[in-house]
């Protein structure tokens, strides 16, 4: 009995002990599990913080990494879609708001989200399923009803846009925006009557409603109706005093009232308000040449041509005032333009052959006067020469380009109205001017250089097998550490001191490995403050120490891309030599390790540099399928298939790298809409 008491003790005791155990450990996984929840609820909350403050990009990646430990929550999907629209990458929106709703069918919002998203990319069929959805939800939310109609105004089905605003308006009598929108499904019907009668109904419920007064005036500057088109305008600018185009327009109105100061005032307060607004530049300088300013009136004109180089008018504008203040080589220029344009422009013909005589060139007068001559005789005869169709084609695409109208104001074809739908989900974006670059190649770079490109971190084995290596002689001589980064941004960090310690270094070893792992780093500071030439020969130099050297055939690769596409002076012959020769230190490479992105992602940029932008999709696209996560993969490539024509390809492409943390791509994207 007492061993069995005793068995039975301590059977008890080990069962004790299991059960504390068991506890300990499920008490540790709850610790653990609550901690990892924690975790992600602080980045969401972060995120949400980063949103409010309307750091979108900053936002986008805390979202990120909640996403990427929680891929199955709703909530951070729709927050990132939230960041991605007021970033205007609706595309980006639209997946992600698809997301949360496939994770969460039952939360109305995300269908307004959805639906917000699809207008902008003019899915209107998509945007009237979300809006559908939203209303059975939430039947009450009138904005959903407006939107849905605004939707079917847009797809041109007018009879189903009355019907849904009928029905708005019977449910809610004092709510102006579906008035509005009414007058503007009979402007679109073109049944004036009837659209100024629910203008009229708008204003009666809000007389505050800045759109409708705007809508009005535009009306009746379609109708030549210039003293009521001031007046509702600036109606309209008391209440919205900053809009750009009802400031151009009533200046418009104004000017055919002769009151040139209040149109000269309000074409300053639109560049103001716009500074890139194109009619604004354009109308002021031919104001401000009436006027007789002419200096400033170049400058508007200036302005007008750096967006749009081939404008007609506005070259030969500029060249009647370049002519004025005695400027007469630049004035020819754009003459010259013109009439290469049109040939038989006389009147651009006769100042450009006042211009030569000006200047003593007789010959090249005579000639402009003697084909003026023979056009005027060709008319007297009933021969004159007509415009081809592509010449007729091209007229049409730039609208009224009659050069004889070159100092007339300019208004738009259709004053149309800009449509504000209804959503909780408005906000500023991050405008920014960003150039249509490609992004700059990977290879070795020396330590600490500051770069714009900082999105992932690079890891290539090759790179740390000589990090390795170099590691002893960095800490012996003071040096950086080579890393794995971007060659050619211009950083010029590794300045000229430091390639005289490498080669100070050099001059003190015995040792030959040792001087050759200093020679290829001095190559690498070399190329990385861009002097490619002296990189090229210490690599050189390298490989015949070493020739099978991986990272240093990379590294002369990407030294002889950067020196291919920069280098002057080359010959035709010469050029083609040298991108043989990049091609083929790259075939070498693929040879020799088929899988490594990087390398793939500098053959492709390469190839889009040169403009084969075919090769350069489809070695860009096998970088990506390596690594997901290059964003400038997916940058260069969106700016190829740009190239290419392929616009949706390169925004879906710019909308990922700046999911990625590549947040120019938003810009380049915002400017292809």
């Amino acid at each position: 009995m007492g061993i069995a008491r005793d068995n039975n003790r301590y059977g008890t005791s080990f069962c004790q002990q299991a059960n504390r155990v068991m506890a300990g450990l499920l008490l540790c996984l709850s610790a653990v599990c609550l901690h990892a929840q924690y975790k992600v609820d602080r980045l969401i909350l972060s995120g949400k913080v980063a949103l409010h403050y309307e750091d979108y990009v900053l936002s986008i990646q805390y979202f990120n990494q909640a996403l990427s430990q929680k891929p199955y929550l709703w909530e951070p999907w729709q927050l990132r879609a939230i960041a991605k629209y007021y970033l205007d990458d609706w595309n980006g929106a639209e997946a992600d708001a698809s997301k949360a709703i496939e994770l969460n069918p039952y939360i109305t919002g995300l269908y307004d989200l959805r639906g917000i998203s699809r207008i902008r990319l003019e899915q209107y069929d998509g945007a009237i399923a979300d809006y559908s959805k939203a209303i059975e939800q939430d039947p009450s939310n009138r904005n959903y009803w407006y939107n849905r109609a605004a939707c079917y105004m847009e797809q041109k089905d007018y009879d189903a846009a009355l019907s849904q605003l009928d029905t708005i308006i019977s449910r809610w009598e004092k709510y102006a925006p579906p008035y509005l929108l009414k007058a503007e499904v009979y402007l679109n019907k073109k049944d004036t009557l009837s659209a100024e009668k629910w203008i009229v109904n708008s204003l009666a419920v809000d007389s505050f409603n800045a759109s409708a007064w705007r809508v009005r005036a535009n009306l009746a500057l379609r109708k030549e109706q210039w003293k009521e088109a001031d007046s509702y305008f600036s109606k309209s600018l008391h209440l919205k005093p900053k809009d750009a185009g009802s400031l151009v327009n009533r200046a418009l109105a104004r000017l055919r009232l002769h009151n040139l100061r209040g149109a000269m005032s309000d074409y300053d307060d639109a560049l103001e308000a716009d500074p890139n607004n194109f009619l604004a530049h354009y109308n002021r300088g031919l104001l401000r040449l009436q006027v007789g300013d002419d200096n400033r009136a170049i400058e508007d004109f200036d302005y007008v041509l750096a967006l749009e180089p081939d404008n007609v008018m506005a070259l030969f504008n500029r060249a009647t005032l370049l002519d004025r203040i005695g400027d007469l080589r630049g004035a020819i220029r754009d003459y010259t333009k013109v009439i290469n344009k049109f040939p038989n422009f006389w009147t651009g013909l006769h100042y450009r052959a006042e211009c030569y005589r000006k200047l003593g060139m007789t010959a090249k007068a005579e000639q402009d006067e003697y084909r003026i001559l023979k056009a005027q005789m060709d008319k007297h005869l009933g021969i004159q020469n007509r415009w081809s169709r592509s010449k007729v084609a091209e007229a049409r695409k730039l609208s009224d380009i009659d050069p004889e109208k070159y100092n007339q104001i300019v208004m738009e074809d259709e004053a149309e109205q800009a449509q504000e739908y209804k959503s909780e989900y408005r906000g500023r974006v991050q405008n920014r001017q960003v150039k249509e670059q490609y992004q700059p190649y990977l290879a070795l770079t020396m330590g600490g250089v500051g770069t714009t490109v900082s999105t992932v971190s690079l890891f290539d084995a090759e790179v740390e097998k000589f990090r390795v290596k170099v590691s002893p002689l960095a800490k012996r001589y003071s040096l950086s550490l080579p890393v794995l980064g971007v060659v050619g941004e211009g950083t010029g960090i590794p300045t000229n001191d430091v390639v005289d310690a490498i080669t100070e270094a050099m001059h003190k070893t015995k040792d030959a490995t040792e001087a050759a792992n200093l020679l290829m780093t001095r190559a690498v500071a070399y190329s990385s403050s861009q002097n490619y030439q002296e990189a090229r020969k210490d690599i050189d130099d390298y490989l015949q120490m070493d020739s099978t050297s991986y990272i240093a055939l990379w590294q002369r690769t990407v030294c002889a891309a950067m020196t291919a596409e920069y280098e002057k002076g080359l010959t035709p012959q010469e050029m083609e030599l040298r991108k043989a020769g990049v091609a083929s230190d790259f075939a070498e490479l693929h040879r020799r390790d088929a899988g490594n992105a990087y390398v793939l992602y500098c053959h492709g940029t390469f190839c889009a540099r040169m403009k084969d932008y075919d090769k350069a999709v489809v070695l860009l696209t096998q970088a990506i399928d390596i690594d997901t996560r290059l964003s400038y993969a997916y940058y260069n490539r969106g700016l190829a298939y740009l190239a290419m024509g392929k616009v949706a390809q390169a925004k879906a492409d710019f909308s990922k790298a700046g999911e990625l943390g590549l947040y120019t791509a938003y810009s380049l994207m915002k400017k292809k809409k």
